[in-house]
């Protein structure tokens, strides 16, 4: 056996022992403080049932639908002129990427993984989409963090702003990444010939005849399939909200906001708001909500909620990884990808609440938001409709910005030939 073998077999069975020893020191922990791991528990259940459950269901059962009837099929040919260049994924990305933007963790991961169970991506092409789709949703942004916790809507466009732009350059910079695994696959590639929206209606009606599915079977499979889908993300809010709760009480926390302190301190950020990135580290609202009434200045708060939102928490990362493990895309690049998203939104952050605050505040949107309205029947009809308006507004501008790029590299080819 050779040493390289011999140090991988070492790593497995260290790692083997660690998380062992982890699952047994939480559980003894939680027989200790049951009314704490009762009670967080039961945080994390109305947290899902009251937020989660009706925000994101509907739109996992649109996706499903879409899906299945081959409007995915049909966009993906339309956009692949302009998601290929930019971040070298198939044009569906620009699917996933639109319903991430608009609706939130983690549908992004949810519409990833179905791509790549569809053989409509390869995985390094999945693993690039999963990059930079991962976002918050605006309302998130403009209404519970500038207007419920930091009580200034005129933060709103700064943060989405920040949180956007730094998506968009991981998407650019993991454009890059797996070159060598593509390269199999760009070598048996041949482009469709005819026009594009020709194209773009036979993807349409040859995926809907593969499909077979009738309507009334579409609609029951879309439901059980984003029912077990919305489960699963309740039990890992409710599994992180016990594990925060009981590292908390046991003492852990205090270790990481030492570690936290020490390297705040070397960058010359204030210490106190190492509190916000240990508990961002587990739950993004959690800790936006601490860094927000810190006692810290203002840029540097605003900066440290940008990059927690951006770095969505362990809890976020949970659910992405049960629900994208069973597909073959590696977690591993989805993780680099979170921190340099979170370290570029934090920068981009500071830049905007500088030179750039006036373009920033001149993007202000009224938004009616209070924390205790956040799990009314208005505060879910809202969230919908502005899901569904903020999804086609940027769907149909990415379709004219990728026709425009098409027909611009067909008038030069031309005028070229």
């Amino acid at each position: 056996m050779s040493i390289w073998s011999k140090g991988k077999h070492f790593r497995s069975r260290f790692l083997t022992y660690c998380m062992a020893f982890c699952i047994v020191f939480i559980t003894i922990a939680m027989v200790q403080y049951p009314k704490e791991a009762f009670d967080s528990a039961i945080m994390g259940l109305n947290l899902w049932w009251n937020v989660v459950f009706p925000s994101l269901l509907p739109f996992f059962i649109l996706s499903e639908i879409l899906m299945g009837f081959g409007v995915v099929h049909f966009i993906g040919v339309l956009l692949e002129p302009l998601m290929r260049p930019v971040f070298n994924v198939p044009g569906i990305g620009a699917f996933a990427m639109s319903m991430g933007l608009a609706s939130g963790y983690p549908m992004d991961a949810v519409i990833t993984c179905k791509f790549r169970q569809n053989q409509l991506c390869t995985a390094v092409e999945a693993e690039r989409l999963l990059s930079f789709t991962n976002t918050a949703d605006p309302l998130f942004m403009f209404g519970a963090v500038a207007v419920g916790m930091f009580a200034m809507p005129e933060l709103g466009p700064t943060i989405a702003l920040a949180h956007y732009l730094s998506s968009f350059l991981v998407g650019i910079i993991f454009r890059f990444h797996g070159r060598r695994r593509d390269l199999l696959e760009s070598s048996n590639y041949k482009k469709p010939p005819g026009n594009i929206v020709v194209r773009a209606f036979r993807a349409l009606y040859n995926a809907r005849q593969e499909d077979k599915r009738s309507l009334g079977q579409l609609l029951g499979d879309s439901v059980k399939t984003s029912m077990n889908t919305i489960l699963l993300i309740g039990g890992f809010i409710i599994l992180f909200s016990v594990f925060l709760r009981i590292i908390s009480v046991i003492g852990l926390t205090d270790i990481l906001t030492s570690f936290f302190s020490f390297w705040l301190q070397i960058i010359g950020v204030s210490t106190s708001l190492a509190p916000a990135l240990v508990s961002g580290l587990f739950e993004l609202d959690i800790g936006s909500m601490v860094a927000s009434q810190a006692d810290a200045p203002l840029a540097e708060k605003v900066a440290i909620a940008g990059a927690i939102i951006a770095w969505s928490g362990l809890s976020v990362h949970g659910q992405v990884a049960s629900i994208v493990i069973e597909s073959g895309i590696r977690m591993g690049p989805y993780m680099v990808a979170r921190f340099l998203h979170a370290t570029i939104a934090a920068v981009l952050t500071f830049v905007l609440l500088g030179p750039a605050h006036d373009v920033a505040k001149s993007l202000t949107i009224p938004t009616a938001y209070t924390m205790s309205s956040a799990n009314s029947w208005a505060s879910w009809a809202t969230r919908t409709e502005q899901v569904f308006y903020q999804f086609i507004l940027l769907f149909g501008m990415l379709i004219m910005l990728s026709i425009a790029l098409h027909l611009i590299k067909t008038l030069y080819t031309y005028a070229k030939s």
